[in-house]
């Protein structure tokens, strides 16, 4: 990746990797355009969705309503992914496919790369834009215990219910990822640079991240 030209960083992350932040405080070392709420803000105008709907649109399959309210049990809200309730009586939600969501996201994301130097947060950019000439795809994980805490302390969960958030978070973004890019989200030949926080601060992770930016754009 060259950053004297204009490029596209990808941060795909797990749930409690601290990636989101980790993204955002890239974009803003590097003077560049983060994305994140962007695409869900342009989904949920386009389709009157919740980000939690969304969600499980990208984790179901076609019938994802039905599956949704015979299969899941309600979820404490976590203010991100969790609603107290779910969606029952509009129409047009059963006529809005995962295929709906994935071409609407991938219009969105291109058209964001087009507009110059730009980080990204999630939402598989590393398939979407992998014909980008200038681009860096990297990978946030983390313990499965620090992303535990992590989403207790920020969305004041009890352990249990971060638990099941994370697990259902990460399933569904992991199925959604194989079945658009045909691979797992978890092979790391899908990126240039995987980065494990553990006993790493974001800052630490920021740096690393910017010197190894400094180093391939020799």
């Amino acid at each position: 990746m060259n950053i004297h030209q204009p490029f596209v960083i990808t941060v795909s992350r797990e749930m409690g990797s601290g990636g989101r932040t980790i993204g955002r405080k890239l974009a803003a070392q590097l003077g560049v355009r983060f994305s994140d709420k962007d695409l869900i803000t342009a989904l949920r105008a386009k389709y009157g969705l919740t980000t939690y709907e969304i969600e499980q649109i990208k984790a179901k399959k076609k019938n994802w309503l039905a599956d949704m309210l015979e299969l899941v049990a309600p979820l404490p809200n976590n203010g991100a992914y969790i609603s107290p309730s779910l969606p029952t009586g509009d129409p047009n939600l059963n006529r809005i496919s995962q295929d709906d969501i994935f071409q609407t996201e991938s219009e969105i994301l291109k058209a964001i790369a087009a507009e110059g130097s730009c980080v990204l947060a999630g939402r598989s950019g590393f398939f979407v834009l992998k014909d980008h000439p200038n681009k860096l795809d990297i990978f946030i994980r983390a313990p499965k215990e620090n992303r535990i805490r992590r989403v207790m302390d920020h969305q004041g969960l009890t352990r249990e219910q971060a638990e099941t958030i994370i697990e259902s978070v990460d399933k569904g973004r992991e199925a959604y990822v194989k079945r658009y890019a045909g691979t797992s989200r978890y092979d790391c030949r899908n990126y240039d640079l995987v980065v494990n926080m553990e006993n790493l601060s974001e800052d630490d992770a920021v740096a690393g991240i910017l010197k190894y930016i400094k180093h391939i754009s020799r």
